[in-house]
């Protein structure tokens, strides 16, 4: 599968090949957000029998939750396809690598724009256009940022998922400062002896 325009001959009525339209994934994220929300506010109204309406932060965490959670298995998937066909990777950093240029230019068609580390399990990767947020908009500034944390945590899992199928266990956090710029910052977990 890839999101690149097949170039000539291809054959359409090959099993083995798969297209897929950039724009689905562009609309997927942008209709998942409230999806989320929509999903953790009806179930709790039907698990709950008090008919205690659901408060924010209960609301906001349910939909972290689900959006993290198929975030994860996106990129457990994502790696099993697509990084079958290349040599092992040898240390963390050789992952991180392939996450900022590989799969990042898969699901938002450019690379990491910045990549730092502490070379002690901790990398910064930063996207200075965010996909997600290249038609973002709101009145405020500070009203955007707010509204543009729960688009990073699909994103979030999807680095977690890859990741976790490469044997890395790591927390990604993610944040942004403004629109259309994304930071998301790993932290890698030392298995225990």
């Amino acid at each position: 599968m890839s999101f690149e325009t097949p170039l000539p001959p291809y054959n359409a009525s090959d099993p083995l090949a798969s297209f897929l339209n950039a724009s689905c994934l562009d609309l997927l994220l942008i209709e998942i957000v409230p999806m989320a929300y929509r999903l953790a506010n009806e179930l709790s109204v039907k698990s709950d029998e008090a008919e205690r309406p659901i408060d924010e932060e209960e609301q906001r965490e349910a939909a972290f939750r689900r959006l993290e959670t198929l975030g994860y298995r996106v990129g457990q998937g994502l790696v099993e396809r697509f990084s079958r066909d290349r040599p092992r990777f040898m240390d963390t950093l050789d992952v991180i690598k392939f996450l900022c240029k590989d799969m990042w230019t898969l699901l938002f068609r450019k690379q990491i724009d910045n990549l730092k580390t502490n070379h002690r399990g901790v990398y910064v990767l930063t996207d200075n256009s965010f996909k997600p947020f290249a038609r973002m908009s709101m009145q405020s500034s500070s009203e955007a940022v707010m509204r543009a944390q729960p688009f990073l945590w699909f994103p979030c899992g999807v680095i977690r998922g890859a990741l976790a199928s490469m044997n890395i266990n790591a927390t990604v956090q993610a944040e942004t400062l403004e629109l259309p710029g994304a930071t998301f910052q790993i932290k890698t977990i030392a298995p225990k002896p």
